[in-house]
């Protein structure tokens, strides 16, 4: 069966994330002074073949523990759609 996996991965909450600062000086400088932080990550979709929904987890799990996301700087969420 095929699945269509979504994991989002995000700068941790205690580094500095420098895009989503500037976004939130640009979105300021547009009179949104409002947004009080900005957080700039990835979104990666992927389509999957696997048994179950869980396998297909497992798959997505060890494709961004070793290769999309930097687990020092970055912390990720699987989702399947």
């Amino acid at each position: 069966m095929i699945y269509h996996v979504a994991i989002n991965v995000m700068p941790l909450k205690d580094l500095l994330d420098p895009q989503g600062k500037a976004v939130m000086g640009g979105l300021h400088n547009l009179g949104l002074t409002s947004v009080q932080d900005v957080r700039i990550g990835k979104r990666i979709t992927m389509e999957i073949e696997a048994s179950s929904g869980e396998a297909a987890t497992k798959i997505a799990e060890e494709a961004a523990s070793k290769l999309l996301a930097n687990q020092v700087m970055e912390h990720f969420e699987i989702t399947i759609l």
